[in-house]
């Protein structure tokens, strides 16, 4: 799917988004899931063109005609299937569709969610001035959102961080990273202290813990981490070395819905807060997202984004619409509440798989 305009960060220019959907069914019910790594391996070792040959050739063979009646069971049954979260994922979240729409409850009830209302929050990349990454955020102010994220990259951080702060003195304000800095640039990120940051997230390799421990030992400002949590055992460790005080959600890269949850629980029991993160996904990822975001522990303003934030038409739907301002309501019908539009599917899929058990 072509993004409405290219989405600029640590990791790489995006100019399209590529995911791939699963359909799952179990007699005359489906739910759909949806994982999107991106086209490059920039994010972390998945794609979409390696996740789609997985999910072919080694997570379907498992599944088919199997009965499977948890989240936790869906996972066994992968478990020797090392990594490959995002492939993983894909399935977990069709699974937790269809198990809603056969339980005749909305996701978000079923997971034990405190209230169908997510607070959503504005993100920013990386732009070609100052001056226009000023404009979008007088933008977001004026239409009400709560809390701002801008993305950071070598050579787009300190400057920038200091006119937004010094323009918005009293927003929620926050940076994401995407892994592109070591160690070593830890006087960056004690300059950064400075800025009544709410997060740093990610500042650091995508795979550690150790060093994101050892900066936030010399920080005030909370570390986040995305990239490094890839599962429930990642964020123990995590919580557990105090390598962060935050921890973004994002269901594909922990492989699902059911991993999500677990991780949620764990911080919370650390006192650990999180909130929820996407991958460009279409309104069927977005919506896994929304529902998610209901969990009592998520505790800072998501990121849920209307649909025409990135595409001129979503690919799924209902598109993803705002319920009020910075506000986004998870459907009341059972499973998520969206699912592809048929005819815009078929013209955006550059490849497909099918089998069903005898």
């Amino acid at each position: 799917m072509p993004l409405v305009e290219p989405f600029k960060t640590a990791c790489g220019d995006d100019y399209e988004n590529e995911s791939v959907l699963v359909r799952l069914s179990s007699g005359t019910e489906y739910g759909w899931g949806e994982a999107a790594p991106g086209k490059e391996p920039t994010f972390c070792h998945e794609c979409a063109a390696t996740q789609f040959i997985v999910a072919r050739d080694h997570i379907a063979p498992r599944l088919l005609g199997a009965t499977i009646d948890s989240g936790e069971a869906l996972n066994d049954r992968l478990s020797d299937i090392k990594g490959n979260q995002f492939a993983k994922a894909a399935f977990d979240l069709a699974w937790w569709d269809l198990h809603a729409k056969m339980s005749g409850e909305p996701l978000w009830r079923l997971l034990g969610g405190r209230s169908p209302v997510v607070t959503a929050g504005a993100d920013f990349g990386v732009m070609d001035s100052i001056d226009e990454l000023l404009g979008k955020v007088r933008g977001a102010v004026e239409d009400g959102y709560k809390r701002v994220k801008l993305k950071c990259r070598p050579g787009w951080d300190l400057d920038i961080v200091a006119a937004v702060r010094e323009e918005f003195p009293a927003i929620t304000l926050h940076i994401d990273c995407n892994s592109a800095y070591t160690l070593e640039d830890h006087e960056l990120f004690e300059d950064l202290d400075h800025f009544n940051l709410a997060m740093i997230e990610q500042p650091l390799e995508h795979d550690d813990l150790i060093d994101h421990a050892a900066l936030q030992s010399i920080l005030s400002t909370p570390l986040c981490l995305d990239e490094s949590i890839i599962s429930p055992a990642s964020a123990r460790k995590a919580v557990s070395i105090g390598a962060c005080r935050w921890v973004n959600i994002k269901p594909g890269r922990v492989g699902g819905i059911t991993n999500s949850r677990a991780i949620h629980d764990i911080c919370m029991d650390a006192g650990v807060g999180c909130w929820v993160g996407g991958m460009l996904e279409s309104a069927v990822g977005a919506m896994h997202c929304l529902h998610l975001a209901t969990l009592p522990n998520i505790r800072y303003a998501s990121d849920i984004f209307p649909s025409t934030r990135f595409f001129t038409r979503d690919l799924a739907a209902p598109a993803m619409e705002h319920s009020a301002p910075s506000e986004f309501t998870a459907s009341d019908c059972p499973g998520i509440g969206a699912e592809p539009d048929p005819e815009l599917l078929a013209s955006a899929t550059r490849d497909s798989y099918s089998s069903r058990a005898n």
